[in-house]
């Protein structure tokens, strides 16, 4: 025991103690005692004191790898190292020459070892998680029996090559191992390491040094060895696990089941890459340790050999998994090759060639004589014993290796539990101690001990056990690392002492001692071989018949313990010696015991069960009997009814519907979530996603190789109009045309997909979207598989949708679909946590968000319906059944329960066909579950005029047994003449499905099918067809049931080897829609619960919805007899327990004493009465397919059906039906006699309200499910989470846990949170697709077009992404599509024909001498000016009527007429178009930094505003060559100007300035595509308060920021200060090109001043064809801006126009309407303006609206040229936000609620009037535009008197004219010399205004004047000055003021009559 007590007990409690549990267990034969262990520590008691601990630090060494010490009671040895030599290297890890000697590090460098050399890993104290590599001469290591090593050492450094080391102590100098004990090679020099597959190398197998313990463990515990602390085994932790029932201690799946065995029980001379796998997991979870330190994880569980090593050999039980199998890990279904037996076989031959058991002949260090499996072992046991291995060696096993199972998961289960200690330890936590072995063993114990005799030890409920035990233990020190930073040395805890291995073979007796034999402890004294060899001895001698575990332990060489546990219940060892086969193997073995004529014995058997002789021999005398009628039973209906004919004669069922098709909403939502993901793709930053870039999807769904599910995805595609929708192709659509866009993945379908990428190549404008259906089958890795080079099958979808070109490509986005996407979450995953769609949960709160009439019945309503207060269940299982497996089992031990299992289920349907025929005596040879499901199959067609039946699915998993179910159910059936009445039809994904000609004419005649060669290709068109399904491959495959589905009878399924996609993949088929409007029994609104995808059970609040509303209470279903209310029992009904005992009296040969009638258990079975219902089975699509129109059937023919008092009550206003069976039928168990319990009708009489077709019932129940009762204790059992404990199992067999410290998963959690669990706590399997994929967690490792769409079985997901890719083609085209306004321009009618054509049309360019000659055209023809005053001249004669009322008051806000357009290529884009081209242009480049930028302050001096003007530049860095600078980074001088003479055509001249606001993300400043590329200037200018926004979204364009003081001003003031900055730095530029020579002149003077929302432009090409010169052709066709600009800049004469514009685009625009090419008219939205002729002419910067009419007017009234190009036009968006909508006139008082209409826009002075907060310029236009007629009553629709405007144009509205004039002095004016005027307007009138100039106008008598004045003095001034009083009559109260307050700077009017 070494030098420490710290371990024993205190003598006197212990034996207290051990009398008190001896006495417990003497007095009570049924309650477990407390254990010894628990009653002892349950009072923590203090055994450590700080001298023991301090006693304990030098041997930390040795324990540190679990070594137990080669001499473990002597001190440690001091030992001082000597000095380095000086200057060498002492790092660590490095030798003393300075190379790196670590494993990580040169694991990939090539290493020269001389011949008798061996690479060898030593472990350094002072690098715990390195080893390092060293080579040694092979003679001085052991062999493998740890033997013949020469004494002294020879070894060389591997790092600076130096050689001949002769001393061990020297070398651990050089490598700078710095020892404080006594070097030695034994304890150091620890692992063999080897080169694996990738050439790298990893470490190997433990050096078997002779006489040490190595255990490989990390800081596992000896209780010899003194440590710092010893573990702290909590005494509560353990207590509980015999009070209370442990987690997982119901019925459950075997143990492993879904753990993984270790990689290498199989060795094979390729391994694999990357760390290795423990037992299923990646481990430790901290990825640092997994990418680089090897030697830092647990002691491994895979076992292999060298990869030299010829034959297999002994090897050390700790060889490395690193050299792991290369197939997988795995044994789990779809997972590859499993931890099965460990057997022989030859390296480099792959276990799935392995058939039947192997032996155990390797690799564990044998220990004494090898152990003599015996001869009959098998016979006499009637099971393989399976031995589990536990802690230290295990001996060979030798003999009759082929009746015994050795497994190493429980030993990788022990290993796996010491991993929390180290996750601590990362976070400082380094005193923990992991659980000790001994408590582990006697947890191990404990909870054998508590197993029921039909329950399976469950791997995953030791590992909680586990977890418990060690939390509780070292609680306190976990909150303290959970809470505050670690602390060096954190002070002792109070700790329970440790169980020692001295007192474990006691513990584990007695808590054995009360369990009646079901766990028997076998104590050794030497070897676990003599422990063996007796467990062997008792077997042969039939001593442990009653045992199911037999615990052996060896607690005696040097205190390490060796144990194993045996398995040796017949039940037990059945289900966990299968669990281990592979599917491959499991198939294998059926079929080879199949083929062998093994099952022989097993048909004969069922033949000696009948009285009456064969089964056969009575069919044939039945059929001989029956020949030429048919029982009269089936020839008459049951019903009555009269039945509905059609007008050909033909019953018509009046129950059957065809179900509406269409969208569901849920379905539409999970179609809009994806399209947001989607969107959301694009909008990133990461450019991953250019959905501008495209014009239409295409897509392409991969299915599995189902040809059922084929040929449904290709109708759903068909019948779904997705095809039309993305215009793929034209009505009408052919079934071919769908086939093209659904790919079964087989062997034809490398070549199609080959074809689909080659498309996506040659098509970069289209979307593809690659939808991978099912998407959890086939996950197996392309490249790391050893098959997958020979069989081009294996890794199909790797191959194909992992490849690059996919990943690549940038148009293709993958969308995986699946019901179980546990294995695509997983720390490896490609697809990001927010890539992830999970179909929504139907309410929340109790509001209902999806109003659907149907509800969806998942797998937690399934399990929900067996709650105590729900009518009848269901899920069931049967009893009977199981015991007669069970029976069989024992009797045929070399048989398959597949194959037991198949053949009775068999047996029991062709009884139940024979008694339901007629043949009442074979009731006794089935059950009533069976029964009940034959009789209501056969009597379902009778209760519908038509024939309609219901479907039974019997799942038969393996294709053989399923070929062996069919053959057997046909010739029964043919037999008993029942051909005409049922199909049995064979299901296997491979083939098509076969149905008879008389059920296809059936099928014909109810879904109206014409066509002669139609033949049902989907389950879904079988509906209404009475049969039994037989389905059958190792998984489904995506296939939907029909609605008539009415009972899925799942007894076959492989229930040994569970895994949860597996389970729930077998529990989907069932999945079905209920009808949602079903009348409730009892309890609140049945809402709809969360599906099973969306939250795993339904939380307390769906408990209490209930769904008892959609099952009814049949029968007795409240009266059970005496079992616990929290769960109902009638699935397991008394009947059915009668049927079993029958079965077993005849299997054992017992004598049944027949029971007088039967309990009121068995009349409780029932199936559950449906009523009427309008819609039943959706297939969980959204469009009904075109046939599955019947209603189901559900049977009233049930054995045992009864009516209850209360059943009316309960039941409502629906009746209950009694059977219409005969009362002999009345018990499938009991005598006749059972018919006096109570009176049965015995007529067919039916009290139900009319008997119906049973489909119309089908949509009010889902079907019934039938399970194995295993997986039904599963599915019934819950965990500590509240779940069922099939949520905690391994969530796919291609995945395995990353620590199995792991928390459960919780009830409440949504599907997101269960995806991050698994994304945290699984890892894939080397054999995964994912496994490459190393980048764990991280960001980049994610593909950014991979997403994954979610949702439970059947619910409608095909339906969904169908829907998706509509919304997406729609939105697509919506994105290359704009509406652009479409208005034909107004006032043509005004135009005065002109005499003469100044110009020919097809001229490019105006003549100057001919277009001085053009008169102006006043008339403003802009449609967006239709409700602007008519500005009237000369030219004009306007009647009042012409104009008429141009709009209603009302619809003064009608949308104005839009056009959708197509995008061009030269469009103008907004900030959401990202392509490669522009990126750069943009500042988004990924290989660009984000553009920066530096501000420049821009002064200059303005006298209009009498002030000096400060303007702010943004300037990217990638634009500055645009400007002068004093010096690089200095004083923003002058922008660049080009010269008039450039003739450069690679680059536009005219800098393009675009005013804007409000419109940061939609606004049009995107020009690099407009411009062709071309070199350009663009400055958008913005709002001071706007820059930040601008700035973010333009990071790349150059801003000018307008000064704080016009954060409120019009689109007048950007205008302005534009102008007047360009002239100033047109002044700047001629003085700074003046000193280089260049003529003032010669300076460019034109910018361009653009809209926001120009998107296109586009020139019309005019043919002038013959002789005169007016007739063309005219087309218009979209051209770059930059083409346009290069034309007009070209043009002659230039810098004599102005102002130069273009058309606005309009579609009706034709050439005969354009008289001119050039017009001198109004030019708006996109003008060149000559900034040096226009100087002395200014834009109005208080204007809010009409600036540009405005300033037209001023520039032609100072005799300058505008000229607009007709043959040019621009196209202008529709924005709907920013611009002028940005301005909001409201009150200044706050909480005013109530609308400013315009007349409230001015007052009075000094009135009271609310005031406005907007500005005063703005109030003034918006009240002159609506109630201008106020003023100017007289101009009113008086065209021929205009009101005079003077110097400026204000819109007074639609209904009165103006004329303009200019009081400049020789300005260009209208003639007024013949004009009356109706009014005069006077807006801020400066002194060219005078009292003479306004004498030259005549006035109508009564005309009113309006003056406009900035404040009520200068009004009052004006009034004088312009001696208006002469000619005016003014009156107090006409002055008025904008509503503003007076900080506001109101205008004043004042109003006056003519005189």
């Amino acid at each position: 025991m070494g030098n420490s007590y710290a371990g024993q007990l205190k003598s006197t409690r212990f034996e207290e103690v051990l009398h008190n549990s001896i006495e417990a267990s003497l007095r009570s034969n049924t309650l477990v005692p407390r254990p010894i262990f628990s009653q002892l520590y349950l009072e923590a008691e203090q055994q450590l004191s700080s001298l023991e601990g301090s006693s304990r630090a030098d041997n930390e060494e040795e324990e540190e790898d679990g070594e137990g010490g080669l001499e473990p009671s002597s001190p440690p040895n001091a030992y001082q190292l000597p000095p380095p030599p000086e200057g060498c290297c002492t790092t660590d890890g490095f030798c003393q020459a300075g190379k790196d000697l670590r494993l990580v590090s040169i694991s990939n460098e090539p290493i020269e070892v001389p011949a008798g050399f061996l690479l060898v890993g030593a472990k350094s104290p002072s690098l715990p998680d390195h080893l390092l590599v060293c080579a040694v001469d092979k003679r001085f290591l052991p062999d493998d029996n740890g033997h013949n090593a020469l004494l002294g050492f020879s070894g060389n450094c591997v790092g600076c090559g130096k050689k001949g080391f002769c001393y061990f102590t020297e070398f651990s100098n050089h490598i700078n191992l710095k020892l404080t004990t006594q070097p030695k090679k034994q304890k150091h020099l620890k692992y063999y390491l080897v080169r694996n597959a990738q050439g790298a190398l990893t470490k190997g197998p433990l050096i078997c040094w002779k006489g040490s313990e190595f255990r490989g463990r990390q800081n596992s515990t000896n209780t010899c060895s003194s440590s710092l602390f010893p573990p702290l085994e909590s005494s509560g932790s353990l207590a509980a696990f015999p009070a209370e029932p442990v987690p997982g201690t119901n019925p459950s799946v075997p143990v492993g089941a879904q753990q993984a065995g270790p990689a290498s029980d199989h060795p094979s001379v390729t391994t694999a890459t990357g760390p290795a796998v423990f037992n299923g997991k990646d481990s430790p979870k901290h990825p640092q340790l997994v990418k680089s330190s090897l030697s830092a994880l647990p002691r491994p569980s895979a076992l292999g050999i060298l990869p030299n090593s010829g034959p297999p050999k002994k090897r050390h039980k700790g060889w490395s998994p690193e050299s792991k199998s290369t197939t997988d890990g795995g044994f789990i279904q779809g997972g590859g090759n499993r931890a099965k037996h460990e057997g022989t076989s030859i390296p480099c031959v792959p276990q799935a060639g392995l058939v039947g058991p192997a032996s155990v002949t390797f690799p564990v260090v044998a220990s004494g004589e090898p152990v003599s499996v015996p001869d009959n072992l098998l016979k006499i046991c009637k099971a393989k014993p399976v031995i589990f291995k536990g802690h230290g060696n295990f001996p060979y096993l030798c003999g009759n290796l082929n009746d015994v199972v050795v497994s190493p998961l429980l030993y990788t289960c022990y290993q796996n539990s010491q991993s929390l200690a180290r996750a601590y330890e990362q976070h400082g936590a380094s005193t923990m101690q992991p659980i000790s072995e001994e408590t582990q063993l006697l947890l191990t114990v404990y909870y054998l001990v508590q197993l029921a005799a039909d329950q399976v030890p469950l791997m995953e409920d030791l590992e909680q056990i586990f977890l418990r035990s060690w939390r509780e233990s070292h609680l306190t020190e976990i909150r303290q690392y959970q809470q505050a930073p670690p602390q060096p040395f954190p002070p002792a805890t109070s700790t329970a002492a440790p169980v020692t291995s001295a007192q474990l073979p006691w513990l584990a007796g007695l808590a054995a001692s009360s369990c009646n034999d079901s766990v028997h402890v076998i104590e050794c004294a030497y070897s676990l071989a003599e422990g063996l060899s007796e467990m062997f001895r008792l077997l042969i001698e039939g001593k442990l018949s009653k045992t199911n575990y037999v615990v052996i332990i060896c607690a005696c060489r040097n205190a390490a313990i060796d144990s194993c546990i045996a398995v040796t219940g017949k039940y037990q060892a059945r289900i966990l010696s299968e669990s281990l086969l592979s599917p491959a193997e499991y198939q294998r073995e059926v079929h080879y015991e199949l083929v062998t004529g093994k099952v022989d014995s097993l048909g004969a058997f069922f033949s000696s069960l009948c009285p009456e002789g064969d089964i056969d021999i009575l069919l044939d005398k039945f059929h001989q009997e029956n020949q030429g009628h048919v029982s009269s039973s089936f020839t008459t209906s049951s019903t009555k009814k009269t039945a509905v004919l059609d007008a050909s004669g033909v019953p018509v069922c009046t129950s059957y519907h065809q179900e509406p098709r269409g969208i569901r909403p849920f379905q539409l939502a999970v179609a809009q979530k994806l399209l947001s993901h989607v969107c959301s793709i694009a909008d990133s930053s990461t450019q991953n996603l250019d959905l501008g870039s495209f014009e239409k999807v295409d897509f392409l769904i991969c299915i599995p190789p189902s040809e059922v599910t084929y040929q449904q995805t290709v109708f759903h595609v068909w019948h779904s109009g997705v095809l039309l929708e993305l215009g793929l192709e034209k009505e009408p659509v052919t079934k071919q045309r769908a086939e093209q866009h659904v790919l079964k993945l087989d062997s034809e379908a490398q070549a199609r997909f080959k074809a689909f990428l080659q498309n996506s190549f040659q098509n970069p404008h289209t979307l593809f979207v690659l939808i991978h259906d099912h998407a959890h089958w086939d996950l197996v890795s392309a490249v790391h598989n050893i098959y997958s080079q020979s069989d081009p099958s294996v890794g199909l979808v790797d191959r194909l949708l992992n490849c690059r070109e996919v990943k690549e490509a940038p148009n293709i986005v993958t969308l995986h679909v699946t019901s179980f996407p546990y294995a695509l979450q997983t720390q490896h995953t490609l697809i990001s946590p927010y890539n992830e769609i999970h179909w929504p949960i139907s309410y929340s709160n109790g509001v209902d968000l999806y109003h659907e009439n149907k509800k969806y019945f998942g797998l937690s309503e399934f399990i929900d319906s067996t709650l105590s207060g729900h009518s009848l269940p269901l899920l069931r299982y049967d009893s009977s059944f199981e015991a007669m497996v069970t029976a069989l089992g024992k009797r045929f031990p070399r048989l398959h329960s597949a194959v037991i299992r198949t053949f009775v289920l068999v047996q029991h349907y062709a009884a139940a066909m024979m008694a339901v025929s007629g043949l009442p005596q074979m009731k006794n040879h089935t059950s009533v579950e069976t029964l009940e499901i034959t009789q209501n199959l056969l009597n379902s067609p009778k209760q519908c005029p038509c024939g309609h039946g219901l479907m039974v699915l019997l799942r038969v998993p393996c294709s053989p047994l399923a070929a062996v179910a069919y053959e057997r159910l046909a010739h029964v059936r043919a037999r008993l003449a029942l051909e005409e009445h049922f199909e049995i039809i064979l299901g296997h994904p491979s083939s098509g499905i076969t149905v008879g000609k008389h059920f296809v004419k059936q099928l014909k005649m109810w879904q109206k099918i014409e066509d002669a060669e139609w033949r049902p290709q989907t389950y879904l068109e079988l509906e209404g067809l009475p049969c039994i399904l037989i389905f059958s491959g190792m998984d489904p495959h995506g296939e939907s049931l029909p609605r008539s589905l009415r009972y899925c009878d799942l007894r076959l399924i492989n229930s040994s080897c569970l895994v949860r996609t597996a389970l729930e993949q077998e529990l989907g088929l069932a999945a079905y829609f209920v009808s949602n409007d079903i009348p409730l029994e009892k309890g609140p609104k049945n809402e709809a619960l969360e599906s099973d995808g969306e939250k795993l059970s339904s939380t307390d609040e769906d408990e209490e919805a209930g769904t008892e509303g959609c099952f009814e209470a049949g029968s007795t279903s409240e009266q059970r007899g005496p079992v616990k209310r929290e769960r109902s029992h009638s699935h397991d009904s008394a009947s059915s327990s009668l049927s079993s005992k029958a079965s077993g009296s005849v299997l054992y040969g017992e004598s049944l004493a027949q029971p007088s009638g039967p309990p009121q258990g068995e009349l409780a079975r029932s199936p559950p009465p449906c009523g009427p219902a309008e819609e039943g089975r959706a297939p969980g699509e959204i469009q009904r397919l075109r046939v599955s129109q019947g209603p189901t059937v559900i049977s009233r023919h049930s054995p045992g059906l009864v009516p209850q008092p209360d059943s009316s009550l309960r039941t409502g206003r629906r009746s209950l039906q009694v059977p219409a069976a005969p009362s002999s039928q009345l018990s499938s168990s009991s005598s006749s006699g059972s018919s006096s319990t109570c009176a049965v009708p015995t007529a067919n009489v039916l009290v139900f309200q009319a008997s119906q077709c049973s489909m119309a019932k089908a949509c009010r129940q889902p079907p019934i499910v039938f399970l194995p009762k295993l997986v039904y204790d599963m599915l019934l059992s819950t965990d500590s989470s509240g779940l069922p404990k099939s949520a905690s199992l391994l969530p796919s067999p291609s995945v395995m846990w990353t620590s199995s410290f792991r928390p459960l998963l919780s009830k409440m959690m949504t599907s997101t949170e269960q995806s991050l669990y698994y994304r945290q706590w699984t890892v894939p399997r080397p054999s995964h697709m994912d496994y490459g994929n190393r980048a764990e967690g991280r960001v980049d490792s994610f593909h950014p077009r991979r997403l994954l769409l979610s949702g439970p079985p059947q619910i409608g997901k095909t339906g969904a992404y169908l829907q998706f890719l509509s919304i997406l083609s729609r939105m697509l085209i919506r994105l290359t599509e704009v509406d652009v306004y479409d208005e034909e321009e107004i006032n043509t009618s005004f135009q005065e024909e002109l005499d003469r054509h100044y110009l020919q049309l097809n001229d490019p360019w105006p003549d100057l001498e001919l277009f001085q000659k053009m008169p102006f055209d006043y008339i403003i023809h802009d449609p967006k000016y239709e409700d602007a005053s008519l500005i009237c001249s000369h030219h004009q004669s306007i009647k009042s009527e012409d104009r008429g009322m141009a709009r209603k008051a009302e619809d003064l806000y009608v949308r104005r007429q839009t056009a959708r357009m197509r995008l061009s290529k030269y469009a103008a884009y907004n900030t959401y178009h990202h392509c490669e081209q522009c990126q750069q242009y943009m500042g988004f480049h990924p290989h660009y930094q984000l553009s920066e930028s530096t501000l420049h302050v821009f002064a200059f001096s303005c006298s209009m505003l009498g002030e000096e003007i400060q303007l702010h530049f943004i300037i990217p860095k990638s634009k500055e060559y645009h400007f002068v600078f004093s010096q690089p980074g200095g004083q923003l001088e002058s922008m660049r100007l080009p010269l008039v003479t450039d003739k450069s055509h690679e680059h536009i001249k005219s800098p393009t300035f675009t005013p804007t606001t409000g419109r940061h993300e939609h606004g049009l400043f995107n020009l690099y595509h407009a411009m062709d590329g071309a070199n350009h200037l663009h400055v958008l200018v913005v709002k001071e308060y706007e820059m930040a926004i601008y700035k973010k979204y333009w990071p790349n364009h150059i801003m000018l920021v307008l000064p704080s003081v016009f954060n409120s001003a019009g689109v007048g003031a950007a205008h302005f200060l534009i102008k007047e900055l360009c002239y100033h730095n047109l002044e700047l530029e001629r003085n700074r090109q003046e000193e280089l020579g260049v003529k003032p002149q010669d300076i460019w003077p034109f910018i361009v001043i653009s809209d926001d929302s120009c998107v296109m432009w586009n020139v019309a090409d005019v043919d002038c064809a013959g002789e005169r010169s007016r007739e063309f052709s005219w087309s218009e066709r979209n051209v770059s801006l930059k083409h346009i600009m290069q034309h007009i800049e070209a043009s002659p004469n230039i810098t004599h126009y102005a102002l130069i514009g273009m058309r606005k685009w309009a579609s009706k625009t034709r050439g005969c309407e354009v008289q001119e090419p050039f017009s001198r008219c109004h030019v708006h939205d996109f003008i060149i303006l000559n900034v040096d002729l226009t100087q002395n002419v200014q834009y109005n910067q208080n204007r809010f609206t009409c600036d540009d009419v405005d300033f037209n007017l001023r520039v032609h009234s100072a005799g300058l040229l505008l000229c607009r190009f007709n043959r040019f036009s621009v196209m202008k968006k529709q924005i709907a936000v920013g611009g002028h909508r940005s301005f909001h006139i409201t009150s200044k008082v706050s909480d005013s609620s109530v609308a400013i209409v315009p007349s409230q826009y001015i007052c009075a002075p000094d009135s009271k009037h609310t005031f406005l907060a907007a500005p005063a310029q703005l109030l003034l236009e918006k009240f002159l535009q609506y109630h201008s007629h106020r003023f100017f009553p007289l101009s009113l629709r008086n065209h021929s008197h205009p009101v005079l405007s003077v110097d400026c144009y204000l819109n007074l509205g639609p209904q009165i004219s103006v004329c303009y004039v200019s009081s400049r002095p020789h300005s260009l004016n209208v003639n007024c010399s013949d004009m009356v005027f109706s009014g005069l307007l006077l807006y801020l009138c400066d002194s060219f205004v005078g009292a003479g100039f306004l004498k030259k106008f005549h006035f109508l008598k009564g005309a009113t004047l309006c003056v406009i004045c900035q404040d009520r003095n200068s009004l009052r001034q004006t009034v004088v000055r312009l001696e208006l009083e002469d000619e005016w009559q003014f009156r107090l109260r006409d002055e008025f003021q904008t509503a503003n307050a007076k900080e506001d700077r109101p205008l004043f009017f004042l109003t006056a009559r003519h005189i």
